[in-house]
């Protein structure tokens, strides 16, 4: 019995001369199948993964607020870390809202592509832009406040 390869394209097109083969009867050797790839329903679970990902790092960043604002205003990065953190939230809310947008259109409504494509774009430098700010927060040291031992 001999082995078949299969390999397909985001479009569902076997990869060659970019052409589907026609399906073969049952039972037939070397058998190759094509599968369309919902581009709808990919965006959509991209998209929920992206929201998982994004609500995790809110929760962090709700922590770390958190634990600056019990350090007080004492703390030396007090000010600098209040302002990184709370731009990384506010950050983070646009683009989980920009996320329910992207979510919402058709991607097979070629009419849509322009709008899809700078949304899509927004988003990921969005996310580009949060990463670079929760860098210099992990930078400043988020330290929880030190419990004092009564003696």
């Amino acid at each position: 019995m001999g082995s078949t390869t299969e390999t397909h394209e985001m479009n569902g097109l076997m990869a060659g001369n970019g052409n589907a083969a026609p399906p073969e009867e049952p039972g037939a050797r070397g058998v190759q199948r094509t599968r369309v790839i919902n581009m709808n329903h990919y965006a959509n679970k991209k998209s929920a993964a992206e929201s998982m990902l994004d609500i995790a790092l809110l929760m962090a960043n709700a922590s770390q607020l958190k634990a600056v604002m019990e350090q007080g205003p004492t703390f030396s990065f007090y000010v600098p870390l209040i302002v990184l953190i709370s731009i990384s939230l506010l950050l983070q809310i646009g683009v989980g809202v920009l996320l329910i947008f992207l979510v919402k259109y058709d991607l097979n409504n070629p009419a849509k592509h322009t709008k899809l494509e700078f949304l899509n774009n927004l988003a990921t430098g969005l996310v580009f832009i949060i990463v670079v700010v929760n860098i210099f927060i992990t930078a400043f040291g988020v330290q929880k406040p030190a419990v004092q031992q009564k003696t």
